[in-house]
């Protein structure tokens, strides 16, 4: 892995950690008698996580007939690794909150990346995926690298910003011409960092480069496809004021027809008007 990549994200890693409910969910999960009580009485010693959850549980992001009162009753009816994704997605976007306003518009940037792990959650979800939840929270932190940047190497992301505004070239390009590495192979480093499942970490590093994914091809390839599709759309702003290029290859692998993008994108934007509510909005 790229030095200065793996540098950047251990320095992060001691800023802005994951959040330690994500940690003590996978202890318990480990143990072999674990009930939904269990995984509750950890999510609920967070009251504002256990708020934001509940509310993105009885959302259109579920679409429950009737509403689910309880943290128990949501890991009954969603599944446990399922809630212990979406506890990690809930909490994460705080995990980066010092990043320097000059650099990103960051309610933009949350804004983006939850419309890419909406869209690819959708994507999953057509696809017929187990837990989709894990292809949710690979679109959201797609582009972390990004943070890890600005964070980091704030003066190197001056210099990438306006190599890109001037060279006309991809920002990807300025970022490995001035950085020596780019924000796929630091968000990676990152998810590595934070001892993040190898999905998330193949989904974040290859999400420019799908096919070069090694085991989860299918999530690197539906958030390549979510994010491009987030681009086009106009769903926030990443890094990026343009739309990547776009892998075709990418999208024959996940099996789709060209007439199902209008209902996907229909289905994507419902689900993230309820999605908002982990930015912290009504």
């Amino acid at each position: 892995m790229n030095p200065r990549a793996v540098a950047l994200a251990n320095g992060a890693a001691h800023v802005a950690s994951p959040p330690l409910v994500y940690d003590r969910l996978n202890q318990v999960l480990a143990h072999p008698h674990t009930g939904a009580a269990d995984i509750a009485r950890v999510i609920s010693e967070d009251p504002g996580l256990t708020s934001r959850l509940l509310k993105l549980v009885n959302s259109g992001f579920f679409g429950f007939s009737q509403p689910v009162e309880s943290v128990a009753k949501a890991v009954t009816v969603v599944g446990t690794a399922q809630i212990r994704d979406l506890a990690l997605a809930t909490s994460v976007i705080s995990a980066f909150d010092r990043v320097p306003t000059e650099l990103v518009d960051l309610e933009a940037f949350w804004y983006h990346s939850l419309a890419c792990g909406v869209m690819a959650r959708v994507i999953a979800s057509k696809r017929g995926a187990d837990n989709v939840e894990r292809f949710f929270v690979a679109g959201l932190l797609h582009d972390i690298g990004h943070l890890v940047v600005y964070v980091g190497a704030g003066q190197d992301a001056f210099r990438i910003l306006e190599r890109t505004q001037t060279s006309g070239e991809p920002h990807i390009d300025c970022e490995r011409a001035v950085l020596g590495t780019d924000h796929t192979e630091v968000g990676g480093a990152l998810m590595e960092a934070w001892n993040l499942p190898d999905s998330l970490q193949e989904a974040v590093r290859w999400h420019h480069d799908p096919l070069s994914a090694e085991t989860y091809r299918e999530e690197a390839s539906a958030v390549h496809v979510a994010e491009t599709t987030a681009h086009g759309v106009g769903w926030g702003k990443s890094g990026d004021g343009r739309v990547p290029p776009f892998i075709g290859e990418a999208w024959d692998s996940l099996e789709l027809d060209v007439e199902d993008v209008p209902a996907l994108i229909t289905e994507a934007e419902v689900q993230l008007e309820s999605a908002m509510h982990l930015m912290g909005a009504a």
